[in-house]
């Protein structure tokens, strides 16, 4: 593919704007707060903001990996770390009007934890001050240490995110070296297995089982083939992800990997048709779909209760197949609302048929959440 083959008409989108949209800017700007969608001029920005939806970044702008797809600055942060912000942030995000937040960060290999005590802080404060919001984490694999993601995944974020972000032959060659793409399965294994093991703590001491959702993100146009996409949705099931996006990869500079080929929409609605059938509670796949997308963040809301639970008003602890019965019916109008989105944002792009109602990174231009809110 030439270096400056222009993009095709369906990577571009519509000007943001709606009040919604313009009262979220101000709001930001009185607050000094800045967000990923903002900094990394995300395409998405208006439909997220639009719908009440923001991603914010913690633990500095400086990541400790230098991946070839991404424009986030790579250095050595020398373990330094801003302990009041979990406390900033959190209060600055509980003053907007937002339903759902995304709160990402950057690898910190210089952390002996990789950074999970301080997103689980952070999580913890947000749910004390905002109880009806719902927190997705996207985080990193923190070196494979499964204390640090039970660690995040105990604070109760509802969705705990982490991106396998490319198929796995050309992970060596896209992705940093520390990072793997059987490490990125083992975390997202080992969360989806700890928020099981919550649950079924919680409906044994007679309490609202929560529902907690794992989620993972693929790039698509970078060298890899469709049945390697295939493969890795595959692999991203198996290891129990219940929500996957699938999107186009775009080039952030001329010293990153360089896009092998535009994916045709149609090709993009047949992964999303694939993952479905695979089992996935829900998928996100189109060209401008990123890890954030909020058809997601739609189905998500849609699914859950405030608060995350999937117990039915009135239900007993043991009611199983109440809380089945009341599961299929929002896992439909979950589905339903994800599509009106999608239909809505992009009516002549071909999208696959719902599915029955039955369940079986890192942009670049990024600033550390510390400097976002005011002292």
């Amino acid at each position: 593919m030439a270096q400056f083959s222009p993009k095709p008409e369906w990577l571009k989108v519509r000007a943001p704007g709606g009040d919604t949209y313009h009262h979220l800017k101000e709001t930001f700007r009185k607050l000094d707060l800045h967000t990923v969608c903002e900094e990394a001029r995300c395409p998405n920005v208006g439909e997220c903001w639009r719908e009440g939806t923001a991603t914010v970044m913690l633990l500095g702008d400086v990541c400790t990996r230098g991946c070839r797809f991404c424009a986030v600055t790579t250095g050595d942060p020398r373990g330094a770390v801003d302990v009041r912000e979990p406390e900033h942030v959190a209060r600055a995000i509980a003053r907007l009007s937002l339903q759902y937040v995304v709160m990402t960060m950057v690898n910190r290999d210089d952390l002996l934890d990789g950074g999970a005590e301080h997103v689980a802080r952070t999580v913890s404060r947000l749910h004390a001050l905002r109880p009806d919001l719902l927190i997705e984490t996207l985080v990193g694999d923190f070196q494979g240490h499964m204390s640090a993601v039970d660690m995040v995944v105990d604070a109760g974020p509802d969705v705990f995110a982490h991106n396998v972000e490319v198929v796995r032959r050309i992970t060596r060659v896209i992705r940093d070296v520390r990072s793997s793409y059987d490490q990125s399965l083992a975390v997202l294994r080992r969360a989806k297995e700890r928020q099981r093991r919550l649950a079924a703590d919680a409906a044994e001491a007679g309490a609202p089982a929560p529902r907690r959702l794992t989620k993972s993100s693929i790039m698509v146009g970078i060298g890899e083939t469709d049945d390697e996409v295939l493969e890795a949705l595959r692999d991203l099931r198996e290891a129990g992800v219940d929500i996957v996006t699938i999107g186009q990869y775009l080039r952030p500079s001329s010293k990153h990997a360089p896009v092998q080929r535009f994916v045709e929409p149609e090709t993009f609605a047949a992964f999303e048709r694939a993952a479905l059938e695979m089992g996935f509670l829900y998928a996100a796949s189109a060209p401008l779909v990123r890890s954030s997308y909020k058809a997601a963040e739609v189905f998500v809301r849609s699914l859950m209760d405030r608060g995350g639970a999937a117990q039915p008003a009135g239900a007993s602890p043991g009611g199983a197949p109440a809380v089945e019965a009341l599961l299929e019916e929002r896992l439909a109008v979950a589905r339903r609302e994800a599509a009106r989105l999608t239909a809505e944002l992009d009516p002549d792009e071909p999208r696959p048929p719902v599915a029955p109602a039955t369940a079986s990174a890192s942009p670049a231009g990024l600033v550390p959440a510390a400097s976002l809110v005011r002292r």
